[in-house]
């Protein structure tokens, strides 16, 4: 019973938080859909336990998400599960552009300031779902707060691929993807998975693989709209675009627990998982922080991943890059992204690329004939002592015994 009350006073607790937010953010996501998951803010690590949900997408007339009041002091469980101190040691992603093709970004986030450039209106951020994201990729720690980005040395490029509401679109998208590639983004995080659009997202995929990028995108949706829904109420298996294109590097997520939220929409064929479930980051304006779960976050972790394989590999393609992360991927149903076993393993392989010594050998002869003249003058002369040795011991005894030779006849 007293598991229940305190269960019960967290919630009131939760509730009271997201009320209190500045800017009046939605407390839910404003699709209110069946499939959308369920927030787990208990399965995250102390200090989040109170921290606003990010939207999905905001409804019409709703505001626009505002400052978060609450900051997460500690680091959230995905830093650890990924070992980002460990990986950030090696590489932070330093040199390497990551285009953020999603709902804006807002340049101004203390965690990204000085590193975010944007195209179009992608410096507003109504929603807050590209910030979030860009702060999973890149944001810098901030004093009073363990939370970090998987590369908090990288870039960011903004790019719309929804409308102000965080409506997604096919046309959006893939002109996102495009530019990104055409300035020089060496990843490219697309924050949506379109059920539509195939044709036009193949083709920006392959010409970003084209330019040497990298493309990330999520291989299920964050929420189903109701309108998507099946006749009994039932979630839509994909496939899903830009994911399913070839190339692209597609992600589902998992929680603190190893399992994806109860609820989450189906995945299509996902090549790696990555944390994605009750993610901690930033907000479109203040320093404050939001918690999150969804394939597409699982998917800006992986994004930051293979920018720090970027920054610590340059001369790799991208396609290498992407084989990088999936041999190097913790086995399991799906492969589990592990950016340092990434980030080791090419370390390991740099070192057995140098030429070990050679070992020392005595030189050979340049001609053989020599050799083999030795050979045959020592065997003459080991035969001539034995037939001398012989005839002294034989020739005494014969004449002691008056030998005699044959005679003729």
């Amino acid at each position: 019973m007293r598991n229940v009350k305190k269960e019960r006073c967290a919630r009131v607790a939760l509730a009271v938080a997201v009320v209190l937010t500045a800017g009046g953010a939605p407390a839910v996501a404003a699709t209110g859909a069946p499939g959308a998951p369920s927030e787990s803010p208990g399965a995250a690590d102390p200090g989040t336990t109170l921290l606003p949900p990010l939207p999905v997408r905001l409804g019409e007339g709703n505001p626009c998400t505002g400052a978060s009041e609450r900051t997460a002091t500690g680091a959230a469980w995905s830093q650890t599960a990924l070992g980002l101190p460990r990986a950030q040691r090696i590489s932070r992603g330093a040199g390497v552009t990551v285009a953020v093709v999603d709902t804006g970004v807002a340049p101004a986030v203390p965690s990204l300031a000085g590193r975010v450039t944007h195209l179009g209106a992608a410096d507003e951020d109504c929603v807050g779902h590209g910030t979030f994201a860009a702060g999973l990729i890149a944001a810098a720690p901030e004093r009073g707060s363990g939370i970090t980005g998987v590369a908090p040395g990288a870039k960011v490029l903004a790019l719309p691929g929804t409308d102000d509401r965080g409506v997604p679109s096919a046309a959006l998208v893939a002109a996102g993807i495009r530019t990104a590639a055409d300035r020089g983004a060496q990843v490219i995080y697309v924050g949506h998975a379109l059920r539509t659009g195939e044709a036009e997202l193949t083709a920006a995929v392959a010409h970003a693989a084209r330019r040497d990028a990298v493309v990330v995108a999520p291989a299920a949706p964050d929420a189903v709209p109701r309108t998507e829904l099946g006749p009994d109420g039932e979630m839509p298996t994909g496939p899903y675009w830009p994911a399913a294109a070839p190339g692209v590097l597609s992600v589902v997520d998992f929680g603190p627990g190893g399992v994806r939220q109860e609820n989450a929409p189906p995945a299509h064929r996902p090549d790696l998982a990555a944390p994605g479930s009750s993610m901690v980051s930033v907000g479109p304006r203040g320093s404050g922080h939001y918690i999150g779960s969804g394939a597409s976050l699982a998917t800006a972790t992986v994004a930051g991943a293979a920018a720090l394989v970027r920054a610590y590999r340059p001369e790799l393609t991208a396609a290498e890059v992407t084989r990088r992360l999936l041999a190097t991927a913790y086995p399991s149903d799906i492969p589990r992204l592990d950016p340092y076993a990434a980030l080791s393993q090419v370390q390991d392989e740099a070192r057995a690329a140098t030429p070990a010594p050679a070992v020392a050998r005595m030189p050979e002869a340049a001609d053989s004939a020599p050799h083999s003249r030795s050979l045959a003058i020592a065997a003459v002369s080991l035969t001539a002592v034995l037939l001398l040795a012989a005839l002294a011991f034989v020739i005494p005894r014969g004449r002691a015994r008056n030998w005699r030779p044959p005679q003729s006849r």
